[in-house]
């Protein structure tokens, strides 16, 4: 016997003793009658693959889960992209509905002044708030000359200063070296409506004797020999009555001049303006 095997006894021992408790079980039977190490041989090799299927099961799942995530984002981005382009087309509906409504109030506007006049568009607005000005994009051969009066549905907007062939130029009515004849329509008092730059205006020449009181409406008077007689300029706010011999009165123009887009051009002069004797030859 080696060497090494003599000097541990304990090992031997040990051996023997699991084989003979191996040789016992072998013979030995459960209550069923299964051996008992067949029996513990099974349940060690159940438990395994137990824990093997559950194991792959769980992995299953997880892909399954993770394969629907994927799905699920994948229609929420669909459903977003469709929302978006939704959106889109709604904001392209709405501008369309407001541009129809605004042409719309246009031709009711031309209808009702019973002048000749020509629609057109406001391309750009002047940059300097020293003169308040804004481009359409009719000109010349359009018909359109210098101090022909231009309108909106909601009032006087200014008159053309400057035409080129393809575009105007228009002096809102709030530009400081503006001014339109006017009268306050509930009491006829008539005056002179400056412009001061900023987003009001002055009326000043009216009587001090004059009934004008807030709220009261004023419009061209006609007198300019630019704007036709009754168009709305705007509604008075303040009244300074003063120890002057005329009123200082403040009228808000009734034209959001940041919000136009289209405007009219009167064609036809005022009355008792005089037709330059070459109108008729122009386009």
């Amino acid at each position: 016997m080696p060497p090494a095997i003599r000097q541990r006894p304990g090992v031997i021992l040990a051996v023997a003793i699991v084989l003979q408790v191996g040789i016992i079980s072998a013979q030995v039977n459960t209550a069923r009658g299964m051996p008992l190490i067949e029996s513990l041989t099974f349940g060690a090799f159940s438990e395994v693959q137990r824990l093997t299927s559950n194991g792959v099961d769980g992995l299953l799942n997880l892909w399954n889960n993770y394969a629907a995530l994927q799905h699920v984002q994948a229609e929420n981005e669909t459903l977003r992209r469709t929302m978006q382009e939704m959106q889109v087309q709604l904001q392209q509906e709405r501008a369309l509905a407001q541009r129809t409504e605004s042409l719309r109030r246009l031709l009711e506007l031309r209808d009702r002044a019973g002048l000749q006049t020509a629609a057109a568009e406001v391309i750009a607005a002047g940059a300097s708030p020293d003169f308040r000005t804004l481009t359409i994009d009719k000109g010349a051969s359009d018909g359109l000359d210098r101090d022909m009066a231009v309108i909106s549905p909601a009032g006087v907007v200014g008159r053309v200063i400057l035409s080129s062939p393809l575009a105007s130029k228009v002096q809102l009515i709030i530009d400081r070296n503006a001014a339109v004849g006017a009268l306050i329509e509930r009491t006829r008092a008539q005056g002179l409506v400056l412009g001061l730059g900023n987003a009001t205006l002055q009326m000043e020449y009216v009587p001090g004797t004059a009934d004008v009181k807030p709220g009261d409406l004023v419009v061209t008077s006609g007198i300019d020999g630019i704007y036709p007689k009754g168009f709305v300029i705007g509604t008075v706010d303040l009244v300074d009555r003063g120890p002057g011999t005329f009123h200082a009165i403040t009228v808000v123009p009734s034209v959001d001049f940041s919000r136009l887009e289209e405007v009219l051009v009167v064609l036809t002069p005022p009355a008792g303006r005089e037709v330059p004797p070459d109108a008729e030859a122009k386009p």
